[in-house]
């Protein structure tokens, strides 16, 4: 564990973070969300998101959605476990999630890195994060990530069905697109771990047909504001370069700081769009701000179908069309969900389930069919 403290860890970056926000500034690639007539991003848009990899879209979720997605959050993490593992809860109640296959709540330790210099998550974090000193009044764990948006609250499945982030799959992905998986990353004020540097794709970097699209993208939606100390940190240009020796880039360097990355700072509302192969990172989080970022990914259909597992969740499961229609038919449950909720807003016609909505209404039976443990059958690759 580092001897650096975190007063000492967020003076050090200063440099490095306002050198970072000025490069961002001269990317041209954020802004409001934007479509043309045939209801795809703008050409604009997409000639900015593939040149850097990335793209910022300002305002995208309206602050009453945010709301409701804060509150139902505050609730989640009110009755996480103590620790890994654990039933109950800070106040000995019954910790949330006990139902589920899957563990809903992933804790580290405050400030740590937890996946950078090991093998987890297929070794994609080759070298380890500076590990600030926590503060000696900090829990000893505290929540890092959670699984199951669309299971765990109402308002995750909703906004997994909104129509703009959806319309964007569709114009980046074709209208055929498919889910990937989705997590929850939270950092809270002075106590939230870091993200090693990685890049997600691990299937199709030997594959004939490879390109800078290949294993999708990731949006993160941003419930607060987080500045650049606490948010993404992207290279731009790199998911067009093939896999990468991270832990040399890094090793010539000198430290992490690596001299052409950008932060995705952002405001409550706003969402980023990151292309899975480029290089990313985040840094323990020092600050006051309290980033949760809900994250949700998809795939063009060709890069899934007759492709089996690559990450640990679903290694060796082969997606074939049943298992890419029973895992895309939460979309179409999402869909309905928010159509319920939202009813004045136009729906999104997701092309896979066209004809099947009747079939795919959000009710209790649905939910306990399609949505409980939908991420047992996650399309990662």
């Amino acid at each position: 564990m580092s001897t650096v403290t975190a007063d000492q860890y967020q003076r050090a970056l200063r440099p490095y973070i306002e050198a970072g926000e000025q490069r961002a500034a001269e990317l041209g690639n954020r802004g409001p969300i934007e479509f043309d007539q045939n209801g795809g991003l703008t050409p604009e848009i997409l000639e900015a998101y593939w040149r850097t990899g990335f793209y910022v879209f300002e305002n995208l979720i309206d602050q009453e959605e945010i709301g409701h997605l804060r509150s139902a959050m505050r609730s989640l993490l009110d009755r996480a476990p103590v620790e890994n593992g654990a039933t109950k809860d800070h106040l000995g109640r019954e910790a949330f999630g006990q139902e589920f296959a899957r563990p809903v709540y992933s804790l580290i330790t405050p400030l740590t890195d937890p996946w950078g210099g090991t093998d987890k998550l297929n070794g994609r974090h080759p070298t380890q994060m500076t590990q600030p000193k926590a503060q000696s009044e900090a829990p000893k764990k505290v929540v890092f990530i959670m699984g199951g948006l669309c299971q765990i609250m109402d308002a995750g499945l909703r906004l997994y069905g909104h129509p703009k982030l959806l319309s964007a799959a569709a114009s980046i992905n074709g209208n055929d697109f498919v889910p990937y998986n989705d997590a929850i990353f939270v950092k809270q004020p002075g106590l939230g771990g870091s993200v090693a540097w990685h890049q997600d794709g691990v299937t199709h970097w030997q594959s004939s047909d490879w390109d800078e699209g290949i294993h999708g993208f990731n949006f993160q939606v941003q419930l607060y504001d987080t500045s650049a100390y606490s948010c993404l940190w992207v290279v731009p240009g790199t998911h067009k370069q093939g896999k990468l020796d991270i832990k040399q880039r890094v090793t010539d360097n000198g430290s992490e700081l690596l001299p052409d990355a950008v932060p995705l700072h952002a405001r409550a509302g706003d969402v980023t769009l990151v292309n899975r192969q480029a290089l990313h990172c985040s840094f323990a989080n020092t600050t006051t701000d309290q980033r949760i970022s809900l994250t949700f990914g998809f795939h063009r259909r060709q890069s899934v179908l007759g492709f089996r597992g690559a990450l640990s969740e679903s290694a060796d499961a082969y997606y074939d069309e049943q298992r890419i229609d029973e895992r895309s038919q939460v979309i179409g449950v999402a869909i309905d969900a928010r159509a319920q909720f939202y009813p004045g807003e136009q729906r999104f016609n997701y092309q896979p389930m066209a004809g099947r909505e009747k079939e795919l209404r959000f009710t209790p039976e649905n939910w306990e069919k399609i949505i409980k443990n939908y991420n047992l059958k996650d399309l990662s690759i």
